[in-house]
């Protein structure tokens, strides 16, 4: 059996309220990845139950991706985002990087994959935090893979830090 390396990953797709923020950990079942994934399905809090993705009822993503969202639902329409379009989103960006190779259809089955979700509790268009959630697990997935960012983005990065909640002055 191939050893698979604990890959961790990072994407912010979007603008606005519809903005999708993943964070993904990538690994082997037997190795850290699979105690974490086990143990998060195990021990859900008030607010945070984590879940299965899929891409239909019964029709779990490969390889197993455990859905874990960072905000508790706020509304019965934040749930409904989180429960349906981002999950919808995450279940087909785990797919889309398997078809362009950023998981290898080899480790499909004894590998896992944990997704920490961000949906803005005002978010208000279910196409937009769907493609934002898909686009936004493949690429953290794929950022995972070839371990970026670079110590050099880091650094060139370093003095004027900003996210869309804050941006660091001089």
């Amino acid at each position: 059996m191939t050893e698979l390396a604990l890959q961790i990953g990072e994407s912010f797709i979007g603008t606005g309220a519809n903005a999708a923020h993943i964070n993904t950990v990538f690994g082997h079942r037997e190795g850290p990845a699979g105690v974490a994934w086990a143990t998060a399905l195990a021990t859900p809090s008030q607010g945070h139950v984590p879940f299965v993705a899929v891409l239909k009822p019964s029709l779990p993503t490969k390889p197993m991706t455990l859905f874990v969202t960072k905000a508790a639902p706020a509304s019965d329409n934040h749930g409904l985002m989180i429960w349906g379009a981002a999950q919808a989103g995450v279940a087909s960006g785990v797919a889309d990087a398997v078809a362009e190779g950023f998981i290898s259809r080899s480790n499909l089955d004894n590998s896992c994959i944990i997704t920490a979700v961000w949906v803005n509790p005002d978010a208000n268009d279910a196409d937009e935090v769907y493609r934002n959630n898909r686009l936004a697990t493949k690429n953290a997935l794929a950022n995972g893979s070839k371990n970026l960012p670079s110590i050099e983005e880091v650094l060139e990065n370093r003095a004027l830090p900003h996210n869309p909640y804050y941006t660091a002055k001089e």
